[in-house]
């Protein structure tokens, strides 16, 4: 039986690839310690989803490991010795990662290096997919010219229809701390690859979405969204006249691209993640959606200052991706992942 490590097994991503992988045969050995509760408070808590891992997933080990500490991954691994890596594990909020900047460092850098290290030492040869961030990119996405339309931003040159591609810079941007660790992260998973040969990605996610989301105001848009329109809960937008952009992507379709990496694995690449410009959404569009699939009129408030650094229109391109998984595809449509999410009591 194959073996798979999952960090931050029990978050949106990681749970989703726990059962993704688990039904089609692994041995699956998470890797987490619930810290989005100590981030994010009660609505950032994953011990549900956990429990809800251990009794679905037939052959997973859940493992209350920190990736700060660099002798326990060591030891993960050399224990495990896994045919394949999913690095998820990760503080995720740019807001949350300036009031707490050595935490933010330790968790996305060097948690990312004692990963890389583990697995250059005891399984070289084992793919690693690394759930990367558009905040790599910083604010630069915002140079892009875009035009106001009645409820949101979209980009004003042609060229742009399909969105932002891997020749985005990440330099000379504001990226938040978040973003500037994320890059740090990144890079080294590139050069594990370039340097050491390793089979390395990084994949830079954009708004990572689905039921098993344990959705906060400071991370996950989407989820927070719905749930607070459901539940009666007050919303607030900031800034960019709540036309803000994003293209969201199903937690499923993220495995089954991993998937494809592991069947097809390259060494040291980047690619741009997310739901494309079929499943791009501004804020007022996803408001309306959000009310029309629960039912419910949404409160919120709107506050003039945006957050810092944070990108008026963002799509991702994913020619790229296509060129090199030719059977890869979106396979959630945003109305498929809104009544989802909607429906899920967890959410």
């Amino acid at each position: 039986m194959k073996k798979l490590v999952i960090t931050g097994s029990s978050g949106l991503i990681g749970s989703e690839c726990v059962l993704y992988f688990d039904r089609k045969g692994w041995e699956v050995f998470g890797a987490d310690n619930n810290m989005r509760k100590d981030f994010f408070g009660n609505d950032g808590d994953t011990s549900w989803n956990l429990e809800r891992l251990k009794s679905t997933a037939e052959n997973f080990r859940h493992n209350n490991l920190d990736i700060r500490y660099r002798k326990k991954v060591l030891d993960f691994f050399e224990q495990i010795k896994p045919d394949f890596i999913i690095h998820c594990a990760a503080q995720p909020s740019h807001d949350l990662a300036a009031s707490r900047p050595f935490d933010d460092f330790d968790v996305n850098a060097m948690g990312t290096m004692n990963v890389l290290e583990a697995a250059r030492t005891f399984c070289k040869d084992s793919p690693i997919c690394f759930m990367s961030t558009n905040k790599v990119y910083g604010d630069a996405p915002n140079e892009l010219p875009v035009k106001e339309l009645e409820k949101r931003y979209d980009y004003a040159d042609a060229k742009d229809f399909d969105g932002i591609d891997e020749s985005m810079r990440i330099d000379r941007s504001t990226h938040s701390i978040f973003g500037a660790d994320k890059v740090a992260a990144d890079v080294m998973v590139q050069e594990y690859g370039r340097y050491f040969g390793m089979k390395t990605a990084c994949f830079r996610g954009g708004c990572l979405t689905g039921p098993a989301h344990s959705a906060a105001e400071l991370h996950g848009f989407l989820a927070y969204l719905i749930k607070c329109a459901r539940d009666g809960r007050p919303y607030r937008i900031f800034g960019y006249k709540g036309k803000q952009v994003r293209d969201n992507i199903h937690s499923f379709d993220v495995c089954r691209l991993f998937e494809e990496f592991y069947e097809h694995p390259r060494c040291g690449e980047v690619y741009n993640l997310g739901g494309g410009r079929r499943n791009s959404i501004s804020m007022l569009e996803a408001i309306e959606m959000a009310e029309n699939v629960t039912g419910r009129k949404l409160k919120y408030e709107y506050l003039d200052s945006n957050r810092k650094g944070d990108h008026i229109c963002y799509i991702s391109n994913l020619s790229k991706i296509k060129k090199h998984f030719p059977n890869w595809d979106i396979t959630y449509s945003l109305k498929d992942i809104f009544e989802q999410i909607a429906a899920a009591k967890s959410a």
